[in-house]
């Protein structure tokens, strides 16, 4: 009969242990987004920026921390704030971009942008160039962004 008692225990045991098993584990932020509408501004060389809307289809808030692509060696993730002299000029984003769940994030001209310095190659209209986004959790999301002609976001770079 004590042994009966023994095994009903460790039965128990391994049953609360498993409930509390992996199952439990967060959901990658990268797997709560989508990115839509996502291009770049042409350029032959230098820098320029891409702009998309990043959906965040998750309970809980995620944040973009850095992005990659081929196009560049280093891509800053950037917004546009007013300088002393009341002019706007570019700066790199401290801390990221912050998407709260439910809601869309708009990188836009004149607004929260990525930055593409030293582009290794031209941009030609109606071509498509590679993201990927890195995540505060490390996780990570690609998407394609097609290249458009456009006069605009002609900010300054204050950094």
């Amino acid at each position: 009969m004590k042994l009966g008692k023994a095994l009903l225990v460790a039965l128990a045991a391994g049953t609360l242990l498993v409930g509390c098993s992996s199952n439990d584990a967060p959901t990658p932020e990268a797997d709560s987004v989508t990115v839509r509408e996502a291009w770049v501004k042409a350029a032959d060389e230098g820098m320029t920026s891409a702009f998309a809307e990043i959906q965040n289809t998750g309970e809980g808030q995620v944040r973009v921390v850095s992005a990659q692509s081929p196009s560049s060696p280093m891509v800053e993730l950037h917004e546009v704030v007013s300088s002393a002299d009341g002019s706007m000029v570019m700066q790199p984003k401290d801390g990221g971009f912050a998407v709260a769940a439910g809601d869309t994030k708009v990188l836009q001209a004149g607004g929260d942008h990525l930055m593409l310095m030293g582009v290794t190659s031209p941009l030609t209209p109606g071509s498509d160039t590679e993201f990927t986004l890195t995540f505060e959790d490390g996780s990570t999301s690609m998407f394609t962004a097609q290249v458009r002609e456009f006069a605009g976001a002609q900010e300054n770079y204050g950094g």
